[in-house]
This record gives structure tokens, sequence and C-alpha cells, in this order.
């Protein structure tokens, strides 16, 4: 026979209990301010609080938009295969500042993304049916296009691989 738990209501945590939660949090992760601030708001948080516990945390180097920026863009290259574009638009969806975005993408290194681009698309060719060659450059291009990089990248790259 199964228990039934019952759901307390959620407990309102006081500044300096939510700060040492996110702290924490921080401490083990990199976490934008927009995160945090969302975190925050689902924890129901007044408007003044989490301004404050966002600018401690920022004071107290939790939070780096910097270093979060860095890291993300990293990540996402090296682990999901992400392209500038959609790296620049993800960023852009955490309201992080433009040009740490753009410093970011121009911090990744061009033959670790080129090699990236590479390795993405003679995987997906090898799954590919087409017809032509035209046919396979243009799955081939919605697919990369669709992954974030560039359509000259693209481009450089079949041409390199034709």
């Amino acid at each position: 026979r199964q228990k039934h738990r019952f759901l307390n209501p959620m407990k309102i945590l006081t500044e300096e209990e939510a700060f040492a939660r996110l702290s924490a949090q921080c401490a083990t992760a990199e976490h934008c301010a927009h995160e945090i601030n969302e975190k925050m708001v689902r924890w129901q948080l007044d408007d003044d609080i989490r301004k404050r516990i966002i600018q401690r945390l920022t004071e107290e180097r939790y939070i780096d938009e910097r270093r979060y920026c860095r890291a993300f863009t990293a990540d996402k290259l090296r682990y999901n295969k992400w392209g500038r574009h959609k790296i620049a638009q993800a960023l852009a969806m955490k309201h992080i500042d433009r040009t740490l975005v753009n410093e970011a993408l121009d911090g990744i290194d061009e033959e670790e993304y080129f090699s990236v681009l590479q390795d993405v698309l003679s995987a997906k060719r090898k799954s590919i049916k087409a017809a032509n060659d035209y046919e396979l450059h243009g799955k081939l291009m919605r697919f990369a296009i669709g992954r974030g990089f560039g359509m000259d990248e693209v481009r450089r790259y079949i041409e390199q691989n034709d």
C-alpha cells in the first residue's frame, strides 16, 4: 500500500537563506544574473530582495557575466556542437550584454570551431540520402545553419570536402 505524501506550501525564504542557497549553487556551476533572478521569482521573493541578492552575488564574484559567457560559449561549442549564431541567440535570451557576447564569440579558437563544424557535417553527411550533390549540399547547408553555423563557413567546408 502506497503512502500519500502531501506537498507543503512552499516555505518563503528569508533574504539570507536565499543568498546562502544561491551562492552555493553559483560556487558549483556558472550562472548568469538572469537565471538567478528567474529562480528567485519562482521562490516568490520581492523585487528589492532579488536586486540586493544579485548585487551581492556579483560583488562577491559568485556571478560574473563575462566568465559565464566564456564558459557557456565553450560548452555549447564543444558539447552541443553549436555554431556562433545559435550561441549568440541563446545568450541574448539570457539577457547577456551584447559586448560580452561578442567578446566570448571572438575568443573561440578558429581551428576548434572549424573542426567542430567538420565533425558535425561529416557525421550528418553519412546519414543524408540525396539524389545528387546539389541536394546533398542543400541539406547539409540547412542542417548546419540550424545548428548556428554561418553560410560562408558551411560553404567553405563543402568546397574543401568535394
